[in-house]
């Protein structure tokens, strides 16, 4: 048994490749030796061999590889190198092409049970009539009261074709109801949020980069049509593939313009332009970020601020200037690992330090940013942009955190669940006004339930409070959708948004002048 896990964690050391980086020295040429390479096997080996013959408790050598030996390598590298095992390589794969085999309702936690927030429009569990607030109680007559929302949902979801059937509770029924219902290709889209949210200004928010962003991007901007301006929310955003960034990119500049590049110690520097450009196209575009938005979406919004195409406005961004290469293993396994680094156009790199920092501090921490220690570089039109610490707004946006009462309110899903009595007695408009007399309903909820208030909290998050009730109410009463559009018209930053269009196109027209300047500048004047 010792000598066969021995074999199991050589084989799945040397199937992960990266030897020369991930043990011993590297030679004078850039690469481990082999001396040095089967030093560093034998070594491993042995502390393994003592480990699994001396442990307190039989070890799993799959355990030990997958969950420690390999995770603890590559974070000696760098904070976004990472292992995937079967479970979650098939699940990284899935997120990127954009679809999903499922019956189509998104599922979380709510008084300790895991509830229906909302079915997706014309999924099965829309056709068969599951509605947001359904307390799942058994999944193919399977309770689920130990599961959490992941176990739900992995066991939602299944080949095409195939039947779950989910037992519910739901309010005002005497009895639990059941559904038989069969998966289905559920379509994700990573433009989760587009609209017209003012005549002729479009609202867009991309949740993330995948294999189709690129056309759902364009089929956003042919619906909105003849546009003269745009919110690109990119708040976040986590990024994703490569690809998709520079093709998103592409649809909001001219075409050639580069939007980013990448160069690493085994890969040449490659330029990425944009390949078809935005048809002369130049309406004011205010792109929305924060300390989420990253990766690929630090690439776009570094894009069009490198060539004074937007305003960007919100907070510091996440600062990911790494790229990785998805290499796949044996045994359904995967490794991300970082191949290069890449550039915006004007030549900043906005990876942030994460030499000693933990990996708590690097995710979920963030000291203030200094300009002044920060590399510098210039836009198309000279204004300076800075490098180190992701994409500084060209407009600070104050972060919105929670207070306390918030928090409060929030932890007692006192939204949805008073939605959900409130709409067993009314019924609602999209435009719902969420005047004195639902306040007050609000409140007689409130102290029905014992959760408590005071009149001067509520008076302090009011609007917050408002925006709270009229969102939870629309998404029950007509889907998620609609919920979405009416928590962003509820919004404060994108309300501030709006509000710097007219800066956002002062910003560019300035670039042009300066440019055309620059050029006719470049031309010698005829001889005469």
């Amino acid at each position: 048994m010792t000598r066969r896990n021995i074999l199991f964690v050589i084989i799945t050391v040397l199937g992960c490749g990266g030897l020369g980086v991930l043990f011993g020295q590297v030679a004078g040429n850039g690469f481990a030796s082999d001396t040095q390479i089967r030093g560093s096997l034998q070594q491993f080996t042995e502390i393994y061999n003592v480990v699994e013959q001396n442990y307190a408790e039989q070890v799993d050598p799959s355990k030990a590889i997958y969950d420690g030996a390999i995770p603890g390598m590559l974070r000696v590298l760098d904070p976004h190198s990472t292992f995937f095992d079967p479970k979650q390589f098939a699940q990284l794969e899935e997120s990127q092409k954009g679809k999903y085999y499922g019956v189509g309702m998104t599922i979380g936690p709510r008084n300790n049970h895991v509830v229906v927030i909302a079915p997706l429009a014309g999924t099965p569990a829309a056709r068969a009539g599951v509605r947001p607030g359904d307390i799942i109680i058994a999944v193919d007559g399977q309770p689920t009261d130990n599961m959490s929302t992941d176990d739900v949902v992995q066991k939602v979801r299944g080949p095409k074709g195939t039947t779950v059937h989910i037992t519910v509770m739901r309010e005002g029924s005497e009895r639990p109801l059941e559904f038989a219902l069969t998966r289905d290709e559920i379509r994700t889209y990573s433009v989760d949020v587009h609209f017209m949210i003012r005549p002729g200004i479009g609202y867009m928010h991309i949740s993330s980069f995948d294999e189709t962003t690129v056309r759902e991007t364009q089929d956003a901007l042919n619906q909105f049509g003849n546009l003269q301006g745009l919110i690109l929310d990119l708040r976040q955003d986590p990024g994703g593939l490569l690809g998709a960034a520079v093709g998103v990119a592409g649809k909001f500049l001219p075409k050639g313009d580069v939007v980013v590049s990448q160069a690493g110690r085994a890969s040449p520097e490659q330029v990425y332009r944009a390949s078809q450009g935005d048809n002369g196209k130049d309406y004011p575009i205010v792109i929305l970020v924060d300390r989420g938005t990253a990766s690929g979406a630090e690439i776009v919004a570094g894009a069009l601020q490198d060539h004074d195409r937007g305003l960007v406005a919100g907070e510091n961004t996440f600062g990911k200037g790494l790229v990785q290469t998805v290499f796949q293993l044996s045994d359904n396994t995967g490794l991300a690992l970082t191949t290069a680094k890449y550039y915006t156009p004007s030549g900043r790199l906005i990876q942030r330090n994460y030499t000693g920092v933990d990996l708590y501090d690097y995710y979920y921490g963030r000291e203030n940013s200094n300009n002044a220690n920060r590399q510098v570089k210039y836009t198309d039109s000279g204004r300076p942009v800075y490098g180190g610490d992701g994409i500084t707004p060209d407009v600070k946006l104050a972060s919105r955190k929670h207070n306390a009462f918030q928090d409060y309110l929030l932890a007692h899903f006192a939204f949805p669940n008073f939605a959900q009595d409130y709409l067993t007695r009314h019924q609602i408009t999209k435009n719902v006004a969420v005047d004195d007399q639902m306040l007050q309903d609000f409140r007689n909820y409130l102290n029905q339930h014992q959760i408590a208030f005071t009149e001067e909290q509520l008076s302090q998050n009011l609007d917050w409070v408002k925006a709270g009730i009229k969102t939870e109410l629309v998404t029950d009463a007509f889907g998620l959708d609609q919920g979405q559009v009416t928590k962003v018209e509820t919004d404060p930053e994108v309300a501030e948004a709006l509000n710097l269009l007219p800066q956002a196109k002062q910003l560019e027209q300035h670039a042009q002048q300066v440019i055309a300047e620059r050029r006719a500048a470049a031309i010698p004047e005829r001889k005469r």
